[in-house]
């Protein structure tokens, strides 16, 4: 399940960008997620197959850093300017804690799998 970088007859890919558009890290146009946070198959443009694509909990723990940060720090400086009631809090904070959540998952594991890709990055190995 190693990726074959056989780019031959593609133009160079922008991973990142790819990444975060969601688009094959092969070809730039396939969609790279069948859903909204499983990965397709195999790219319905040039058919890279993508079972090489194992993200594995990185996006998960840059998704908890990055958001936890920014949810936590608006969380403490509304409570310290505005002193609002703790329903007030709820409402406010899990609604957006899911939301940018969600949308910090797909862009993130997009990235990390078009990397994945661009780097030749496969599983460890002992050479015997």
């Amino acid at each position: 399940m190693t990726a074959v970088n056989d780019n031959k007859g593609y133009p160079p890919i922008e991973p990142i960008a790819a990444g975060l558009k969601g688009r094959c890290p092969r070809c730039g146009k396939g969609r790279l997620f069948s859903g909204l946070l499983s990965i397709a198959p195999d790219c319905d443009e040039c058919g890279l197959d993508y079972s090489f694509a194992d993200a594995g909990d990185g996006p998960a723990v840059f998704v908890i850093l990055i958001i936890g940060f920014i949810v936590v720090g608006l969380a403490l400086w509304t409570e310290v300017s505005f002193n609002p009631p703790l329903w007030l809090h709820f409402m406010l904070w899990i609604p957006l804690t899911l939301v940018l959540s969600l949308g910090g998952l797909r862009l993130i594991k997009g990235v990390l799998v078009t990397l994945q890709y661009a780097n030749k990055a496969a599983e460890g190995r002992l050479d015997r």
